[in-house]
């Protein structure tokens, strides 16, 4: 129940937009997790929490449950539930690029382990929530402790062709991926199980309104307001708290005042806002994904992050460049209208330490362009590339294939309509981080 002492029109309606925009990945994560780990009849599901489900194809056209799907690598989904024990995840030695991400439930990366950051060689991680405070057991490589008590893994293995024979190989590498409870790697009884929640189905349409707290006060009840958090998680805690919502799951917006409940509209209206004007300036994904020590309470960057696709690496293992509009100042740009390009010079090809790729994407769905070479992307991996004469690299952004061969084997094929264009490079140089290396225009042709 709101405290009647604070119910402040102009509080209200600057609690509501932040916490939305707070609530926006926490929320897009929990849409992810429930459909995955929660609702056995989804056709995401992966078999409930602590076991991985794999994909073994690229994406298409026709899988509409990912935002921005990345067909260079080929994902692993599991999701851990940390209340009871911690659990064990084991890799393999393996010289093909991979990397696993341990995020948060406000999609945040607790920890990374793969091609980059901890090597080719085998190693099992203990991954340990908030509430454990045991002593790690012999044989533990490293240790990932979340801020959170539900956490997401998202495994990222490359696929380096499209034939029988290298999907195979992946699917071996993909397979060596293993999650342990804790009792089990260690030989020790098992513990007291967490009580199982009551878990709200969701339902798209709570983004939109007063409803969403009473998600948030539900899944706050997995994120425990610790010393660790920023001040401003803090702080937005206590005026949250001042508004009902505790963490306990007992939020029942039917029973606040109309007037607060009018407030709460208008706040919501203006987090939606801020965001859609956040991600139309948005330039390149620097900062925008990251661990918690890296993007503190700025929760505006966390939730275009999540708009954009919740689960983007930190920059460090993959930088993130996106063209939403074109040269001439059109945003988006309209494959309806004209045909694009992108020239990479010959000294500014993108400084990858593993690849690079550029995909396009319809909007504003962010998927995938159905086309007659079932291509969706467009990089170094590439067979058949034509370079130009002077060394340059050229690519042609548009929606018919065009009619000379080395065009045509250049082709990024993009929608008829608007589209926007994702460069990621995986394990860029020190000129991509520092900003000397800048990716070029689109550019009308």
């Amino acid at each position: 129940m709101v405290n009647p002492a604070l119910v402040d029109p102009a509080t209200i309606r600057t609690t509501a937009a932040e916490a939305w925009i707070r609530a926006h990945p926490i929320l897009r994560n929990y849409r992810t997790l429930y459909a995955q780990a929660v609702d056995d009849a989804d056709p995401g599901y992966v078999g409930g929490f602590g076991v991985f489900r794999h994909t073994t194809r690229p994406a298409t056209p026709a899988d509409t449950d990912a935002v921005t799907p990345d067909n260079d690598t080929l994902p692993s989904r599991a999701w851990l539930d940390l209340r009871a024990e911690p659990w064990v995840l084991s890799v393999p030695a393996e010289e093909r690029y991979h990397v696993l991400a341990v995020h948060e439930l406000d999609t945040l990366q607790a920890g990374l382990i793969g091609s980059r950051t901890t090597g080719r060689q085998a190693g099992d991680y203990l991954v340990a929530g908030p509430d454990w405070q045991g002593e790690t057991p012999p044989g533990i490589t490293g240790v990932i402790r979340t801020a959170t008590r539900l956490v997401g893994v998202l495994a990222h293995t490359r696929l380096t062709g499209t034939a029988p024979a290298d999907l195979a190989a992946l699917k071996a590498v993909q397979e060596r991926y293993r999650l342990r409870p804790l009792h089990e790697y260690a030989g020790t009884p098992a513990p007291t199980p967490a009580p199982e929640p009551v878990w709200p189905v969701w339902r798209d349409e709570v983004l939109d309104g007063v409803e969403f707290l009473t998600f948030l006060d539900f899944l706050l009840g997995f994120f425990p307001l610790t010393d660790e958090l920023p001040p401003a998680e803090a702080e937005l805690r206590g005026r949250l708290t001042d508004l009902g919502i505790d963490g306990r799951g007992e939020f029942e917006p039917a029973v606040l005042p109309l007037e607060v409940r009018a407030e709460l509209d208008r706040g919501i209206a203006d987090g939606r806002a801020r965001l859609t004007r956040a991600v139309a300036e948005l330039r390149d994904s620097v900062s925008l994904f990251g661990t918690r020590a890296e993007l503190g309470g700025d929760f505006l960057r966390q939730a275009v992050g999540a708009e954009l696709g919740p689960y983007g690496l930190p920059t460090e293992e993959v930088w993130y460049g996106r063209w939403a509009a074109d040269s001439e100042g059109r945003r988006p740009p309209d494959a309806g209208d004209r045909d694009h390009l992108i020239r990479f010079a010959p000294d500014a090809l993108p400084p990858a330490r593993f690849f690079w790729s550029a995909t396009a994407y319809a909007l504003p769905g962010h998927r995938l362009v159905a086309n007659p070479l079932d291509r969706y992307s467009v990089g170094g991996h590439t067979p058949g590339l034509v370079h130009d004469r002077d060394g340059g690299l050229t690519l042609y952004v548009q929606r018919e294939r065009p009619v000379d061969a080395e065009h045509s084997a250049n082709w990024l094929p993009a929608p008829d309509g608007p589209f926007a264009v994702v460069l990621r490079i995986h394990g860029p140089e020190a000129s991509v981080l520092d900003g000397r290396w800048q990716p070029p225009p689109l550019t009308p042709r």
